[in-house]
């Protein structure tokens, strides 16, 4: 059975999983459904068309699935969803999506999002993300798998982080980031490799030198960026036709391939 306290208010109509606890003046609106072991703490409001998957920690004051901060929102019935095994410390703001994207915001699994982040609408969310303190997204960003973002980072709307990019503190996001970069600098500028990230999640030495050489190919060779995605699609193909599709070095490639395949907003330099 959940665990509610006293004081805590849990509007009709809400769904609470086996196990959930539901601290001290926290706030649950009727639309919202919460999976089974979740803990919402002292304070914290969930609101909105909010589905929340299991064993989620939420903090205290976090807002969880409050309504756009768009001008052009006017009430649509629009969506907040989370997995599983996800992290909101104090103070955290997610929003829900608007019709003017797909009407929703998603947050994946196992993700860390620390105190005062900002989570728009219509953000997309992967897996394994850690937002650093006071992060600020804004809408319809898009974060894949095992990106890190430094403290006081902020990511202007519509951008994409590719996989397992870090940034530095206080970095400005106003371009699309490729996979497996560390960037910094008020206007975001590539430093090279994510390295020692890679290294913690299992990358050996010659796939982070398979990764190397694709860096070279994007920002060391004088490419633009047209020249750069014809070489990479040229050596894939070539990898391909010499490597089974399981490769590790193939899946890296594609996964640079299919990134700058469907960049919008350029990427840093």
């Amino acid at each position: 059975m959940p665990k509610i306290h006293p004081s805590a208010i849990v509007e009709p109509g809400a769904k609470l999983g086996a196990g959930v606890e539901i601290g001290a003046q926290a706030i649950v609106g009727p639309d919202v459904s919460i999976g089974p072991g979740t803990m919402v703490g002292a304070r914290a409001i969930l609101t909105g068309r909010t589905t929340i998957g299991s064993d989620n920690q939420i903090h205290a004051n976090a807002v969880i699935g409050s309504t756009p901060q768009d001008k052009k929102y006017a009430g649509e019935p629009t969506v907040l969803e989370i997995g599983d095994r996800n992290t909101f410390r104090e103070f955290v703001t997610v929003n829900t999506g608007t019709v003017q994207d797909q009407g929703r915001t998603r947050i994946g699994n196992d993700n860390w999002i620390m105190a005062y982040v900002h989570v728009a609408h219509d953000c997309v969310i992967g897996n394994h993300v850690t937002l650093a303190n006071c992060t600020q997204l804004g809408g319809h960003v898009v974060l894949d798998d095992w990106v890190t973002l430094g403290g006081f980072t902020g990511v202007h709307q519509f951008c994409r982080v590719g996989a397992h990019v870090m940034t530095s503190v206080g970095t400005t996001v106003l371009q699309d980031i490729p996979p497996y970069l560390m960037c910094a600098g008020q206007g975001a500028k590539p430093h090279g490799l994510n390295v020692e990230g890679l290294r913690r999640r299992g990358f050996g030495p010659e796939q982070i030198a398979a990764l190397k050489q694709i860096y070279r190919t994007l920002y060391r060779n004088g490419l633009g960026l047209d020249e750069a995605r014809e070489q990479l699609q040229a050596r894939l193909a070539a990898l391909r036709a010499d490597a089974p599709p399981e490769s590790l070095f193939v899946r890296d490639l594609e996964c640079m391939v299919s990134f700058l395949a469907h960049v919008t907003r350029s990427i840093v330099r």
